[in-house]
């Protein structure tokens, strides 16, 4: 018990360092085809919005005419910040995980700090925050009053272990990851496989436990088609979306084992035009809907991202140590 409150105290001294300006990341855009400059302008500078030894991630922007804003999680910081529409930082919601002692908490490997609070963050079809509780294993939803409703947290009578990211498609079903097995639990009382879920009429149901490390998730444009990838093989996997909400004839789409950049696939969105953004060796892929990778947005190891702004034309990355944001020429697909 008081191991996990130096770690969370420690975490939270860290987090209120988030309250200053930063200065603009000199920027590089790897172009790979001529098609990305319809994308992304080669001269596109990343903009730092904070910097500092941590794991921000769940980024969704909330999108309300001229007062949209922000979100990004710093999960060692059991935090989830709010960044308003004049660029003013502060919490959004705090204390994610409420466990009596680090127990169900994961170290992170080879870091001094815990991942207690929320990984993957998205918006229901009614505006509200859904997000991955990993710590607890859990998918919350934020209630209109600031309750918070548990929406998943078991499957076939064992607990999940740790929920990662979630993407909903337009009829209401939320697909999401579960990125550890039971072994990694304390008490032993989880499902002994990490897995892709659908959480449909109230319902979970596992899609496949195929993939070794599920995590980002997204869907085409016309959602007849669903994105999984897989951090360990560097993979993104594609699926053929069934009548049942169901995924059937796994392809890989793209393989990214071959570079040896730091990075690997974590968060992972589509524009309007299909175009999927990933995280990946080196920064944040740009994938055309065949398969291409188009280039690279260069960044230290990211781990998510959406898109913002009232356009939704600006992309906001998180990344193992920093915040930042870069203006797009395509129009991207949020909750």
């Amino acid at each position: 018990m008081k191991k996990y409150w130096i770690f969370l105290l420690c975490a939270l001294n860290l987090s209120f360092g988030l309250l200053r300006a930063q200065p603009t990341i000199e920027q590089t855009i790897v172009r790979l085809d001529p098609s990305l400059d319809s994308i992304v302008a080669p001269d596109a500078k990343l903009e730092k919005l904070t910097e500092r030894n941590s794991s921000f991630e769940g980024p969704t922007w909330f999108h309300d005419g001229n007062t949209g804003y922000f979100i990004f999680s710093d999960v060692p910081g059991n935090i989830i910040y709010k960044i308003a529409h004049d660029g003013k930082i502060s919490v959004f919601l705090d204390h994610l995980f409420t466990g009596k002692d680090n127990s169900d908490a994961v170290q992170a490997l080879g870091q001094n700090y815990y991942m207690l609070g929320a990984n993957g963050t998205t918006l229901d079809r009614q505006g509200r925050l859904v997000y991955c509780e990993y710590s607890d294993g859990q998918i919350v939803r934020l209630e209109k009053d600031g309750g918070r409703t548990v929406l998943a947290g078991r499957f076939d009578g064992k607990r999940l272990n740790g929920t990662n990211d979630l993407v909903y498609k337009s009829d209401g079903s939320l697909y999401f990851t579960d990125s550890r097995e039971s072994a990694k639990r304390s008490d032993g009382e989880g499902v002994p496989y990490k897995g892709l879920y659908l959480l449909k009429d109230g319902k979970v149901q596992l899609l496949t436990n195929d993939i070794s490390h599920p995590n980002g998730l997204a869907f085409t444009p016309d959602e007849k088609y669903f994105y999984a990838n897989n951090t360990d093989l560097k993979t993104i996997m594609k699926y053929e979306v069934q009548p049942d909400d169901t995924i059937a004839n796994p392809k890989v789409f793209i393989d990214m084992s071959d570079d040896k950049a730091p990075g690997a696939p974590d968060g992972m969105k589509v524009d309007k035009k299909g175009n999927v953004y990933c995280t990946g060796p080196g920064g944040v892929w740009i994938i055309s809907p065949a398969g291409k990778h188009l280039g690279t947005i260069l960044t230290p190891r990211a781990t998510n991202m959406t898109f913002g702004g009232d356009d939704a034309k600006t992309l906001y990355v998180t990344g193992a140590s920093f915040v930042a944001r870069i203006p797009l020429k395509a129009v991207g697909i949020r909750p």
